[in-house]
């Protein structure tokens, strides 16, 4: 429970009849030019969504390129260069052909490109001699959009399109595609460990492990080129990298392949790198797969997570079995309702107490269930005291300005006893109200307890209240790439702005494989998508075993101290604890 803060068309006058000859004379060029979509497999454009930097007016658009029909076309406004025409194939596809109908307007110097998002570009196809007329062009790329970049015009008008068609087929991981490049030897230009990076080696970016990472050396600065390289075993026939950066990322990279480790060839080149998760759907053979970075996106080095690379052949390992995701309905397989007698202490097969100092400048010793009982009504209470720990010491205490730790309070978790990966897990639980009292139902990836340090293992928070303001609740992940105040969470208030304290709520979190969902009473307060978490912010580490913490913190960095007003003993109540999965 680390802190947080929580340009203008113009008309062109030309003679009727000569637009009508140029229509016919494309129209049977067309017929004769252009190939039956067999012999460069499919036809990908027609009909597809496609804009423009501009048009000439309302009649000539972008999508009479892609209609199929050679009596429309696309025109650009006049005279400005660069001008382009773009197509939304829908999905990733390999690109081996395009053909071009040009009006009499062409392009004299223009690129073929092809982007995975629309806003990067990689050439396929360069010219700067161009005479127009019915181009058909060999090209070899693959990506979702496909665009013509017209830099020099054939005449003094824009650039027109009768046809902009669009062949190959659609890509993504082909058949018997898996992931190749886990476990495997890697290398790299150079290695970082030291303190902010504790042995970030090759093998890092190879392991599945997406909590740790590979990173450049700092013993000379950060500097450019470096690299990452994996040997896939055997030769391969890769059709897909995915990349998951750190935020020291590469804004100009190259991934290259290589059949001896020597001599490389460039599968895909970029220079604008976007960072954070990269899923580049690439094709290309070679026993070794190399990211070759240029330039950096930030003062630091180069850093990735994860650097997996998939397709058919070499030599792959086979990776851990992912866990499943829980049942549909979830089922319930753990559970404490607190229906002991009065003074009971918690079960001991289910919870362990954790007692000693808290961490976050808190003030308090957790004692060993000292502050943990049942009430007898069906509660477990959790209770926090004005009381000194003889030989003890806290940060100063504001209210009596000792050192001596003031307060005592109840920490317990499941620890060695009950763990879970995904599932539905629910409390409900009341709040105590007060200056620096902070309580809290979260969870930490049981690795902690083998000698992971945080936040390596993971921490999940469902619930934090801080005492001073019990109209707000707080709901985080913390993650090595987002954590203590640059956590990644939500905060939210009850109906009305209700008081938290003035009952029982009962928060709820559903967690699977792609997605955490906070709710508080039944409702919806925040949801953590997998794919926006690691295109925005970093790894997603939630895909092992976390338990279950319950505590109550007095003072700290995220609630501040307490006070002469706040009350003691304050309790927290929990009513019960229910994971299903």
């Amino acid at each position: 429970m680390p802190s947080l803060s929580p340009p203008l068309p113009r008309t062109r006058a030309r003679l009727k009849i000569t637009a009508l000859i140029a229509i016919a004379v494309s129209f049977v060029i067309a017929l004769i030019v252009s190939p039956p979509a067999g012999a460069a497999d499919t036809l990908l454009s027609q009909g597809k969504t496609a804009t423009a930097s501009s048009t000439e007016n309302a009649v000539f658009t972008a999508a009479s390129a892609v209609d199929g029909d050679a009596g429309t076309r696309w025109s650009s406004a006049h005279a400005v260069d660069p001008q382009w025409i773009q197509i939304d194939l829908g999905q990733t596809a390999t690109v081996n052909q395009i053909v071009l109908n040009w009006e009499t307007a062409a392009a004299k110097a223009f690129q073929l490109q092809v982007s995975a998002d629309g806003t990067n570009w990689n050439n396929i196809y360069t010219t700067t001699t161009s005479t127009g007329g019915n181009q058909t062009l060999t090209v070899s790329g693959s990506g979702r959009y496909v665009r013509m970049l017209g830099t020099q015009r054939t005449t003094q008008w824009g650039y027109s399109l009768w046809e902009f068609k669009v062949f190959g087929m659609t890509s993504g991981t082909g058949p018997g595609s898996k992931l190749l490049s886990y476990g495997k030897t890697g290398a790299a230009s150079s290695q970082q460990s030291d303190g902010n990076c504790w042995e970030c080696t090759p093998a890092r970016a190879f392991d599945l492990d997406p909590a740790s990472r590979w990173a450049t050396t700092t013993d000379s600065g950060w500097v450019d080129p470096g690299w990452i390289s994996v040997d896939l075993g055997a030769t391969a026939q890769i059709d897909k990298v995915i990349l998951q950066w750190d935020p020291a990322s590469a804004k100009s990279y190259q991934i290259q392949v290589s059949n001896d480790n020597v001599n490389w060839n460039p599968i895909y080149t970029t220079t604008n790198g976007p960072g954070f998760k990269e899923t580049l759907n690439i094709t290309g053979t070679g026993r070794y797969v190399r990211m070759y970075g240029t330039q950096r996106n930030t003062p630091y080095g180069y850093s990735l997570w994860e650097f997996q690379v998939y397709g058919t052949g070499g030599a792959p390992t086979t990776p851990p079995t992912p866990p499943a995701d829980p049942a549909n309905p979830p089922q319930l397989v753990w559970s404490d309702e607190f229906n002991g007698a009065n003074g009971t202490k918690p079960d001991v097969n289910k919870w362990r107490a954790d007692p000693g100092n808290g961490q976050n400048g808190e003030l308090q010793v957790y004692t060993n269930h000292n502050n943990t009982q049942m009430d007898g009504a069906g509660h477990l209470v959790l209770e926090a005291r004005r009381e000194v720990t003889p030989g003890s010491a806290c940060p100063i205490d504001p209210v009596t300005g000792s050192g001596t730790c003031q307060y005592t309070s109840a920490r317990m978790n499941t620890g060695t006893k009950f763990d879970t990966t995904y599932g539905k897990i629910e409390a409900r639980i009341q709040v105590p109200k007060g200056n620096g009292l902070w309580p809290a139902f979260w969870m930490m990836g049981s690795d902690f307890l083998t000698g992971r340090p945080w936040p390596y293992n993971g921490e999940i928070d469902i619930m934090e209240i801080l005492g001073r303001e019990t109209t707000k609740g707080y709901s985080t992940l913390h993650a090595p790439a987002y954590n203590g105040a640059g956590g990644y969470g939500g905060t939210y208030g009850l109906p009305g702005g209700a008081d938290f304290s003035a009952g029982f709520h009962t928060w709820t979190m559903l967690w699977n494989s792609t997605s955490i969902t906070y709710q508080v009473d039944g409702t919806t307060v925040f949801v953590v998508d997998k794919a926006q978490l690691e295109a925005t912010r970093g790894p997603w580490i939630y895909d092992h075993p976390f338990y279950l913490i319950l505590n109550l913190a007095v003072g700290g960095d995220f609630p501040g101290p307490p006070n002469a007003a706040t009350p003691f003993p304050a309790r927290m109540l929990v009513d019960y604890v229910r994971v299903y999965r």
